[in-house]
């Protein structure tokens, strides 16, 4: 899992499958990179990540709360179509911005 941290903005760029079986390693991973108290955005990249359960949406509501607590916010970008319908259905996206 490739990452950045400019500023106060952490992106990570996330590929494969986020589901069951990646979950856990992934919100572990993430929450490490999250430590430092100058995090105060995540941006998640999609533009390799080709499959998401509701383990996915676990893991990013998981680090919208983590970051919310400390006045942060979380966006994502290039979600495939099946994806982007996920976040839709779901309702992520009255909380986590598309960018």
């Amino acid at each position: 899992m490739k990452h950045t941290l400019k500023g106060d903005t952490l992106t990570v760029w996330l590929e494969g499958e986020l589901d069951h079986h990646s979950a856990k390693a992934t919100k572990e991973t993430l929450s490490a990179l999250l430590a430092s108290a100058k995090v105060k955005r995540l941006v998640l990249d999609l533009k390799h990540l080709s499959f998401m359960d509701s383990s996915g949406i676990g893991v990013v509501l998981g680090r919208y709360n983590e970051l919310v607590k400390r006045g942060g916010s979380v966006a994502v970008r290039h979600p495939c179509d099946r994806i982007d319908r996920i976040f839709g259905m779901s309702g992520l996206y009255q909380i986590v911005e598309k960018l």
